[in-house]
């Protein structure tokens, strides 16, 4: 078993040293799925805040380039691409993100925190409909580059993946 490698030999919390790793391209996709009644669903075009689809992909895309900031061990890196996708499906919205960077460490964190922020903005625009939204099924799809290669699930929808 891989160990955690965010703790230092004494068992302190520590950022990993990636000084010495050669800079590779780095992609991620994540995704997750935000439940929401009909009434919501059918609400969304009429929203007086703007559109909610539209307003939670650029929020993720702007938290998929600050996650070092919110995470507190992750490294910043320059992000050469970041897309976040919403689509309205049956019982509520689907949410894919995908990033790229050419960098010493991976985007994961980058591409799980663009969904998440993506799904909290849905949530914060739609909760005078409803406040029962759940926000579930924040997983990681896909990821490829750096020394551990490439992750697949084996089911690419959020809400059969994870």
């Amino acid at each position: 078993m891989a160990k955690l490698s965010h703790y230092s030999k004494d068992g302190s919390v520590r950022m990993v040293d990636v000084s010495n790793k050669k800079a590779t391209a780095r992609r991620a996709r994540a995704a997750g799925f935000i439940r929401m009644s009909r009434e919501v669903l059918r609400k969304l075009p009429e929203n007086p805040k703007g559109n909610p689809l539209e307003v939670a992909r650029i929020a993720g895309i702007q938290a998929a380039k600050q996650t070092s900031t919110l995470i507190p061990l992750c490294h910043p890196l320059p992000l050469s691409h970041v897309d976040v996708r919403l689509q309205a499906v049956s019982g509520g919205i689907e949410i894919e993100a995908s990033v790229a960077t050419k960098a010493v460490t991976g985007v994961e964190m980058e591409a799980l925190t663009a969904v998440a922020v993506a799904a909290l903005t849905l949530y914060d625009m739609c909760k005078a409909v409803d406040k029962s939204m759940t926000i579930t099924d924040i997983c990681l799809l896909e990821k490829t580059g750096g020394k551990s290669g490439t992750y697949r699930r084996t089911v690419s929808r959020a809400r059969r993946a994870c």
